[in-house]
């Protein structure tokens, strides 16, 4: 079926729904860590807590990527009843999370909400193969990418604008501050509406020949084995693009999970406190106590503002791309090894970085995060066949959860003690993982993933 050229406002459509995915992203990666270390966690337990980003991701996506492939729904479509049902569940999952009692509880929420984000958002990368020609492929990665940058920059940004009009930074031990519990509730309700707004103005294409679908739906159910032969016989192309996956996701994983202990300690000087070092019951140890920890927050509301820099240079590199792509084709493979270099030079560069500097640091790594959200798609979806979209997007995320799972069970913790035993290390082995990542590239040989041509089609 030859599809017909979107318009920006289209493309726009079908891709904002990435909006409230990234608010739901970028609250967890910005405040998760903050979570855990206000709950009592210490450094080296977090990448662990961390754990369940990545195994959700590894067992939620093939088979909602599988599943997807085999829906259809004159009224609901292909894709969108998933939007809708991940949505739902991350909304609810992001109110509660601030409120968590305990550490167990705030871990188990995380495991809700990934797997809810992750319901959501495998379907909005098949969806772009699903309704662009190939030749605005690159464009609609892009597109997302932008819409993705726009998010991280305001909802890693919450809680320090919400604190600017007032609402408390301060709060009893092991109590997370109104600003976090406001920031949540407000990712929440841009989650949900960000999604309806997808679902009610875009409009997806039936399969392509329906007796044929209907006749493969019919089938007994072949998840296990058909992901199984899926995987063994892969794309060469896709292989290639899994070992720059698994640097990039490494770096990032270490970035979400140990930023704030690492720049908290190194860049600002106000580590989070150890409450058993103070004796609660004395009223000038309370008092000593509310002051450290009221630093702490404080300098984790900068982080997270300097980490929404990093969302709003990817969103200016994705723009340009926009304008770019939906013009010209570009070398995807060599936009993506810059961008990946100059992200690994950002995080070397916050070991001798200020807390006024640490923004340009961040708007550096936002060049290899804006890249990482398109290239790899746009490289992929020239490389696989387009009836299987859904499951082979599923599992490529695979290479983006292998490198986290291998990052929390003791990966980070493993490298960056081999520096020493300063949290900034941690940033330093994101730096080196994400240059690896750049000079990988260079693998890539396939020209229509390169760069599309129309007349070789």
């Amino acid at each position: 079926m030859k599809k017909r050229t979107l318009g920006f406002l289209e493309i726009w459509n079908m891709s904002f729904g990435f909006l409230g995915i990234q608010f739901g992203f970028a609250l967890q990666g910005t405040s998760m860590t903050r979570i855990f270390q206000t709950l009592g966690a210490a450094p080296d337990e977090i990448p662990m807590l961390w754990i369940a980003a990545p195994l959700t991701g590894l067992l939620v996506q093939p088979i909602i990527g599988y599943m997807s492939d085999r829906t259809w729904s004159e009224r609901w479509g292909r894709r969108k009843p998933y939007f809708l049902i991940g949505a739902v569940l991350s909304t609810m999952a992001l109110f509660f999370m601030p409120y968590s009692p305990v550490l167990w509880v705030a871990a188990g929420l995380l495991w809700i909400l990934d797997a809810s984000i992750n319901i959501s958002m495998e379907p909005f990368r098949a969806l772009v193969a699903d309704k662009l020609p190939e030749s605005q492929r690159s464009y609609g990665f892009v597109m997302q990418a932008l819409i993705i940058g726009i998010g991280t920059w305001i909802a890693s940004s919450l809680p320090e604008i919400v604190s600017y009009f007032g609402i408390s930074n301060s709060a009893d031990s092991g109590v997370l501050p109104m600003s976090v519990k406001l920031s949540f509730a407000i990712g929440a309700f841009v989650f949900l509406g960000s999604i309806l707004y997808t679902v009610i103005t875009t409009t997806e294409y039936p399969p392509e020949d329906m007796e044929a679908f209907k006749k493969e739906k019919a089938k007994k159910n072949q998840f296990i084995p058909d992901i199984l032969n899926n995987i063994g016989n892969m794309p060469l192309t896709m292989k290639k693009l899994g070992l720059i996956q698994f640097f990039s996701w490494f770096a990032f994983f270490t970035m979400w999970s140990m930023a704030n202990p690492a720049l908290t300690e190194h860049v600002f000087k106000t580590p989070a406190p150890v409450e058993t070092a103070y004796d609660m019951t004395i009223p000038a140890q309370a008092e000593a106590f509310n002051v450290v920890n009221t630093a702490f927050q404080e300098s984790s509301n900068a982080i997270g503002s300097a980490m929404g820099v990093y969302g709003l240079s990817s969103m200016a590199f994705a723009l340009l791309l926009v304008f770019y792509t939906s013009r010209k084709n570009i070398n995807r493979k060599y936009v993506h090894m810059a961008s990946l270099i100059l992200g690994g030079l950002g995080f070397v560069l916050m070991n001798y970085t200020s807390p006024e500097n640490l923004k340009w640091c961040f708007a550096l790594i936002g060049f290899a995060w804006g890249s990482i959200l398109s290239m790899p798609y746009a490289m992929l979806s020239s490389s696989v066949d387009p009836k299987k979209m859904g499951m082979f997007m599923g599992i490529f995320n695979m290479f983006i959860v292998i490198p986290q799972i291998i990052a929390a069970l003791g990966g980070i913790n493993f490298i960056s003690g081999l520096l020493g035993d300063d949290a900034i290390n941690a940033m330093t082995v994101a730096g080196i993982s994400l240059i690896i990542a750049g000079l990988c590239n260079l693998l890539i040989t396939n020209k229509n993933a390169i760069t599309y041509q129309a007349e070789e089609i």
